[in-house]
């Protein structure tokens, strides 16, 4: 059973007991969204859920937002392709950034009582900067909302043969459904909901995958006759000269392009994570929500790379004949080595991720849309029934392009790939606009304009650049990284010249928008609970940090 299904297509062959999970799924999905619609009476209700949530809600929500198709296939799609070099992506590239955002930003953003991430950047910089901000959240988050829903198609497709137009449409329409019910907080339950059934559809696939190549031990083994020790390597062949690792950068590259640049860049200002934040109930709440996130987001590895790793022992000589595509390493996996019952819950556990990631990407969307374009530049002044109506129907206008993304998405062999490569686009230069602007008042409006526009253009001139003449970087990941590195270059330069040219604002209209100016209320909204020990924001940061450079050891 196990050799023929390694040798052919993946086709999910799936029992009664097995549907019935995925339809009774489908049902709490849905009942979750008509039970959180009583709750939603305002707009804020519907986009920031009246800022109500508890941080363990929210902190969850946070990380299971960040569990969609790029976390679970991207993920073990890199698992595949380039090994324990994934790690970079959580280590390096995620944790640190998540408690600097619970530390350092989530003050200034809470703090300022903006409803979304653009929306400080009009604070701080004025229109101009704003609008053009707007405009590019709302493009990246179609494209990655495409990306979402094209995974969740690919499973479908697996289970039933429906053709991909078929099983994109019907995964739309049970994502448009539980967002336009219940708003945010429709996700946000859904998204606690599903991380639960994400982890219990993976860590299944995890230990029965292990125990058919021999354990660690045999799987390790697998690999170096296969791939190579170096797949089970972190740092090694990352010297700057003599750059031997899968991904194709020097150690400079990835601590930089991936470490500060993409990571801090997506958790910081990336408003589809923050946005779960900024629905917390008090400041305690919204600075603890990533630092709770960052400690499951340490372990996620195991249940994403790992499979990843035995795909590549596995299955590795379809990945070369292009038979299988890197993308396929998880469903392979599932259809390979799972059981009827416990391969419903793995399939139920992919559908939770992929809704869970699409999900994210549509709040954020309609919030942004709603709020900063409608509201501020194209019907402002209405009655907030007109906000909410309105935020419902770009749900529906979100998910129809969606659609169209997904498509896009599906020619990508990476998909993680093609995540970051829109990262570099659109969250690295919107980053280098944010720390310089919290860190130095004398930026200004003009700096911030065309630092952020030009941070956008040069990694887009780097990608075609690249596609035009692939020897320029030795693999499109590395590609990301060092167009990313580019993007923020510009936007320091640009941003600072532009800014000495040009009159800053009065110091008196930067309180509490720039370090060291105003006060912040770091009790805000405080209750007693909040002053317990074990949830110092300080404790969580540090807890966090500590075990990230533990993890790196064993593969160094």
């Amino acid at each position: 059973m196990v050799l023929a299904a390694a040798t052919n297509g993946i086709r999910l062959e799936l029992g009664w007991v097995d549907y019935l999970m995925i339809i009774v799924y489908f049902a709490v999905v849905i009942g979750i969204g008509f039970t959180a619609r009583k709750q939603v009476r305002t707009s804020m209700d519907f986009f920031l859920s009246g800022r109500s949530m508890p941080a363990w809600i929210t902190g969850l929500a946070f990380v299971s937002a960040n569990l969609g198709a790029t976390e679970i296939l991207g993920m073990a799609a890199n698992g595949a392709q380039i090994g324990m070099a994934t790690l970079h992506y959580y280590l390096i590239g995620a944790v640190p950034a998540m408690v600097f955002l619970g530390l350092v930003m989530m003050p200034f953003y809470y703090g300022s009582k903006v409803r979304s991430v653009p929306e400080f950047m009009l604070r701080r910089f004025g229109k101009a900067p704003h609008l053009v901000n707007s405009i590019a959240f709302a493009v990246s988050n179609v494209l990655i909302a495409g990306i979402n829903l094209y995974a969740m198609a690919i499973v479908i497709e697996a289970m039933l043969g429906w053709p991909e137009w078929l099983a994109i449409l019907v995964s739309a329409a049970f994502v448009l459904a539980y967002i336009t019910l219940g708003g945010l907080s429709s996700a946000i339950y859904n998204e606690v909901m599903q991380f639960f059934v994400i982890i219990a559809g993976l860590v299944p696939l995890t230990i029965v995958g292990l125990h058919r190549v021999g354990g660690w031990g045999g799987l390790t083994e697998a690999i170096k006759r296969t791939q190579g020790v170096q797949h089970l390597q972190t740092w090694t062949g990352t010297g700057i000269g003599d750059v031997t690792n899968p991904i194709g950068a020097n150690w400079l590259a990835i601590v930089l392009g991936l470490g500060f640049v993409l990571s801090f860049g997506y958790w910081t200002t990336n408003f589809t994570e923050v946005q779960r934040a900024f629905s917390a109930k008090n400041m305690s709440a919204a600075r603890r929500t990533p630092l709770i996130a960052a400690i499951p987001k340490l372990f996620i590895p195991f249940i994403v790379v790992v499979p990843g790793l035995i795909a590549a022992a596995v299955v590795g000589n379809q990945f070369a004949s292009g038979e299988l595509t890197y993308n396929d390493a998880i469903p392979k996996l599932i259809q390979m080595y799972l059981p009827t019952g416990v391969l419903g819950i793995a399939v139920t556990g992919l559908l939770a991720s992929f809704m869970a990631g699409m999900a994210a990407n549509v709040s954020s969307f309609n919030t942004v849309f709603t709020y900063d374009i409608w509201q501020r530049y194209i019907k402002p002044n209405m009655p907030d029934l007109h906000y909410l109506k309105t935020g419902r129907w770009v749900t529906v206008v979100g998910v129809v392009v969606g659609i169209g993304t997904a498509f896009l998405a599906a020619q990508a062999g990476n998909i993680m790939t093609y995540m970051q490569t829109l990262f570099s686009f659109f969250n690295a230069p919107l980053f280098g606009v944010f720390i310089l602007g919290l860190l130095w008042k004398r930026m200004t409006t003009q700096g911030a304009l065309w630092g952020y526009v030009l941070g956008i253009v040069t990694p887009t001139i780097t990608w075609i650049a690249y596609l035009v003449d692939p020897s320029l970087f030795s693999t499109a990941t590395a590609e990301t990284m060092y167009g990313a590195i580019i993007s923020f270059v510009t936007v320091l330069v640009v941003g600072v010249l532009v800014s000495l040219a040009t009159k800053p604002k009065d110091v008196s209209e930067l309180g509490g928008l720039v370090y060291g100016v105003g006060k912040i209320d770091m009790t805000a909204g405080a209750v007693a609970t909040d002053t317990a020990w074990y949830r110092s924001p300080a404790l969580l940061g540090t807890v966090a940090l500590v075990l990230c450079v533990a993890l790196y050891l064993p593969f160094l």
